[in-house]
């Protein structure tokens, strides 16, 4: 597959990664030098030269490309440059935009015709993995499919958890309501077996149907933890507005910020919600006992600063607040934070980079997940009439050693999979592994007239 990134900035950095493991034909495109220097360990081919420059898009091969991506800092320059891709001949161009406006669905519509076949605003995406984890308090991570037919939940496993030390065979049978798809453990990643124990500490990623999500959270032990009714967001950036727009209407939040210009566009943003807007820091304990931070569920630390984020976050639980979550936009710093056990951790530049390696897939893959804090990936595949998983049973599938499969989806319907499961032709799948896996798993699910 032909790839062209524009931008080698932190998004179009990540996503190049994710290329070179998986050995794709991709070119990066930037006019910063010094930018694509630091690329140079990764397998991709570089270009020095403007995004907007015709004569560059032809050198890198637009012409041919099977998606183009502009994912520069700068939204004019990504739509321009996705824009003049689609004239050159790219059959898919993503943008990345930081106006909330053009995803509307006229608007998609109507940037569609001039070329721009998908836009990612980082933004939303990451509001929205904070609000699914507010929603439950008790969890790490959420990810629904289809509207949460199915449900991955990630959990970090502590004191109560009643299945602790035994066998996953012996948990996670056919009639069981749940499957435990992967597990972070010191530092390791596990796509375990039937033979695997789950450990204290362990962030254990489980796959359910949404009726019984009471079930798991009695299982591990969570149903002590309190829902969360009010929130502190430390840092009134675009995530922090997004993510207040879309609380659901029980929660009250208070975003504290440091710019008292800032907080005047707020209140402007976030007229037409109950969003209490605060001048000041959210580092300063005297504030927070003010604003009630003793009695507050949930604090949300978005500042542009990661160290800044996870202090504030580890101040904030020793105050007594159960769940935090921390933007740690820095790679570096994400396994520190784990290991402080601060809480959930987003970084925007994986979830958005993980929403446009979807389109890179071959196969029919509607989602795609990347599980950062277990280096693994979830993805989506739709079961193609005639492909190989639609031949045999799960058990006999044969697929390779650190895969799983943790459910599907049929005609609206959740279902979990076990070894004597039978896909059918249509079946929205949900596919569990590291990361490096993911690349051999879409043979599978395409049509194959040889077995």
């Amino acid at each position: 597959m032909k790839i062209v990134i524009a931008g080698a900035q932190a998004v179009g950095t990540h996503l190049s990664k994710l290329l070179s493991r998986d050995n794709q034909d991709c070119v990066l495109i930037d006019d910063d030098d010094e930018r694509l220097e630091g690329l140079s360990e990764l397998d991709v081919m570089t270009y020095n030269a403007s995004p907007t420059s015709i004569s560059a898009l032809k050198d890198a091969g637009t012409a041919t490309a099977d998606l183009f991506v502009g994912v520069t800092t700068d939204e004019s320059t990504n739509m321009a440059a996705c824009m003049m891709a689609h004239a050159l001949g790219a059959k898919k161009t993503v943008a990345r935009i930081d106006n909330y406006e053009y995803l509307t669905p006229q608007n998609q519509r109507f940037f569609q015709q001039l070329g721009i076949d998908s836009m990612v605003y980082p933004e939303v995406l990451a509001a929205h993995d904070i609000v699914n984890g507010l929603k439950m308090s008790w969890v790490r991570q959420r990810v629904d499919v289809h509207d949460g037919a199915l449900v991955l939940l990630g959990i970090k496993l502590r004191e109560g958890c009643e299945i602790l030390n035994q066998p996953l065979k012996d948990l996670c049978g056919p009639n069981d309501p749940y499957h435990v798809v992967a597990v972070k453990r010191q530092g390791e990643t596990i796509i375990p077996g039937g033979l695997d124990t789950l450990k204290l500490n362990d962030l254990t990623y489980f796959m359910t149907t949404r009726e019984y999500i009471p079930y798991i959270r009695k299982i591990v032990g969570k149903e002590h933890y309190t829902d969360v009714k009010n929130v502190i967001i430390m840092g009134g950036g675009k995530t922090a507005v997004r993510a207040a727009l879309t609380v659901p209407e029980y929660m009250n939040v208070k975003i504290i910020e440091k710019s008292a210009e800032r907080c005047e566009k707020l209140n402007q943003l976030l007229s037409d919600s109950d969003t209490m807007v605060i001048h000041g820091d959210g580092r300063d304990l005297t504030l927070l006992d003010e604003e009630g931070i003793r009695s507050t569920q949930a604090f949300v630390a978005l500042t542009g600063n990661a160290e800044t984020n996870i202090l504030a976050c580890l101040t904030a639980k020793k105050l007594g607040v159960r769940k935090t979550v921390a933007m740690v936009e820095n790679l570096d710093y994400v396994s520190m934070a784990e290991s402080l056990d601060i809480g959930t951790i987003i970084n925007k530049k994986t979830v958005a980079a993980s929403h446009i390696y979807q389109m890179m897939l071959d196969a029919d893959v509607s989602n795609l997940r990347s599980l950062m804090l277990v280096d693994s990936e979830v993805a989506e595949f739709v079961a193609a009439e005639g492909s190989r998983v639609v031949k045999r049973m799960v058990k006999d599938l044969g697929l390779p050693f650190g895969v799983t499969i943790g459910g599907l989806v049929r005609a609206g319907q959740g279902m979990l999979v076990n070894g004597s499961s039978q896909i059918q032709p249509g079946d929205s799948v949900m596919v569990f592994c590291h990361e490096q896996k993911l690349n051999n798993i879409e043979k599978y699910f395409k049509k194959s007239t040889i077995w």
